[in-house]
């Protein structure tokens, strides 16, 4: 085995309000093909979230971001798309939406260990509450 794997992520982001342009990072989905590693690690900054968005819901929204996690895991329970493959998951997860959850860019990086990137990057581009 190589030193190092491929991995593709892409940042879970919730967008309170899309016309002021602003999102709060709530998540990262990691997979890397060659290791079958397909994983979403989530953390939610409810004070912030409150703060751009008083209104907001934060159990329906950590409910919608956990089902990332579940499609992710192929939860037998989380519908037809948890069934996919890992890489049809991951693609289905990272597609754009126009949703109050937006997925950003996929970005592309090398790694010894997919969970160790996946920390790395939790810690990196998230709030230190993980869900």
């Amino acid at each position: 085995m190589p030193d190092q794997s491929s991995f593709d992520y892409a940042v879970l982001r919730l967008v309170p309000r899309v016309e002021r342009e602003e999102f709060i990072n709530a998540g990262v989905i990691v997979y890397c093909r060659q290791l079958r590693f397909l994983s979403v690690s989530l953390g939610l900054d409810e004070p912030r979230v409150k703060a751009l968005w008083p209104e907001a819901d934060l159990g329906d929204l950590r409910c919608r971001l956990e089902a990332f996690q579940r499609i992710a895991a192929g939860d037998p329970d989380a519908g037809p798309i948890a069934q996919l493959t890992q890489s049809e998951r991951f693609y289905w997860l990272a597609a754009p939406r126009s949703t109050i959850i937006q997925v950003s860019p996929i970005h592309s990086g090398l790694c010894r260990s997919p969970k160790e990137a996946l920390d790395t990057l939790c810690q990196r581009l998230l709030a230190a509450t993980t869900l």
